[in-house]
């Protein structure tokens, strides 16, 4: 499928300049920008590929100042990134979408699903299941009894869904994702073994939920493990018993969340940052790469990153320091023996005066 770079700048909301007939049919990436291709530049770092690209259409910046001659077409935009997320959001909408239940489905009798479903082979789903309107369920997912699915949901190959999981409207959870085993629960007997607590509890997904591939939500031991609206998370990562997400806040691969913390609004979370259990994190926290939270952040809307994670400016700080510990260890160990040179001298100095004493 074509589109013209007037018809991309028409849903854009962008203005053209260059060609406005020029199409397109695929996207590169503008240091690989090829001919019957739209490319984008947000990020400066790439403004010198701009220069030598390409590809037909390129989206920038409103704020974007030419300091060469550049061949593409060129649509301004506000965001050159959020607009080619929506546009390539708008190509996939158009893709023709699979549609119809394979009899090697097994469904109980009792569930109920949606007009216009997708369900692939070797998909089980069980009692009283209830899924809403045009789910499309790849093959080997698991779906357990009790399970509400809202309209639009994607579910890759592999995914398990326990008991009692709510998932809302528009989410995807990625290939061999689970949610809603038990959570990590157990008491310690006098014996010195343990005992498992039932996990009795749920998980609830709302709207526009991404989950990735490999991540687990485990089931709250009472109550719920609820994961807000819009909230993305990425593979590999760990939501454990009773944790709550707040809305549209994103979480970066192998991080680790223990149980019952809350996570406020519109955080960001670094890759393998790892949450104590039973701590809250303030709305709009944003925790760098391998940052370890092992108490509360009661303060919005600050950047923290180490390990125990400290402010950013903290952070850098001891960065410094810790960066120059070699010459620092290397300027104390001359200053130690300078030290005791100096004692030395000080002590014969004494010793002197004791004997000049002694013989007066």
């Amino acid at each position: 499928m074509k589109f013209t770079a007037q018809q991309i700048a028409d849903f854009l909301k962008g203005t053209v300049e260059g060609d406005p007939h020029v199409s397109v049919h695929d996207f590169s990436k503008i240091e690989e920008g090829k001919p019957g291709t739209l490319s984008f530049l947000s990020n400066p770092k790439y403004t010198n590929y701009i220069y030598d690209c390409r590809a037909d259409i390129v989206l920038v910046n409103h704020d974007f100042k030419s300091e060469k001659p550049v061949s593409p077409t060129l649509i301004r935009v506000d965001n050159a990134y959020e607009s080619l997320a929506k546009l390539m959001g708008l190509v996939n909408s158009l893709q023709e979408r699979k549609s119809g239940i394979s009899s090697l489905a097994n469904i109980d009798a009792s569930a109920k699903i949606g007009s216009e479903a997708f369900i692939a082979p070797f998909v089980q789903i069980g009692a009283q299941v209830q899924i809403g309107k045009r789910p499309t369920i790849h093959g080997n997912v698991n779906i357990a009894d009790n399970t509400m699915i809202g309209d639009n949901v994607i579910i890759y190959p592999g995914v398990v869904i326990y008991p009692d999981t709510v998932i809302g409207n528009n989410c995807i959870i990625h290939a061999n994702a689970v949610i809603g085993a038990d959570g990590f629960g157990f008491a310690p007997t006098e014996s010195g073994s343990y005992e498992k607590i039932p996990q009795i509890g749920n998980v609830i997904l709302e709207d526009d939920v991404e989950i990735g591939a490999n991540t687990t939500v485990d089931r709250a031991t009472i109550g719920s493990t609820i994961i807000r609206k819009g909230v993305k998370i990425d593979n590999l990562v760990q939501v454990a018993h009773n944790v709550e997400i707040g809305e549209h806040s994103v979480i970066a691969s192998q991080t680790g969340i223990a149980g019952s913390s809350k996570i406020g609004k519109k955080v960001m979370f670094g890759g393998q940052v790892g949450i104590s259990g039973h701590i809250n994190i303030a709305d709009g926290t944003m925790l760098g790469a391998k940052a370890g939270v092992g108490s509360n952040i009661k303060i919005p809307g600050q950047i923290y990153s180490g390990s125990p994670a400290v402010p950013m400016n903290t952070f850098k700080r001891s960065y410094v320091v810790s960066k120059n510990l070699p010459e620092l260890q290397k300027n104390i160990y001359e200053l130690i023996k300078k030290v005791k040179e100096l004692e030395k001298v000080v002590e014969n100095k004494i010793e002197g005066k004791t004997i000049d004493s002694d013989t007066r």
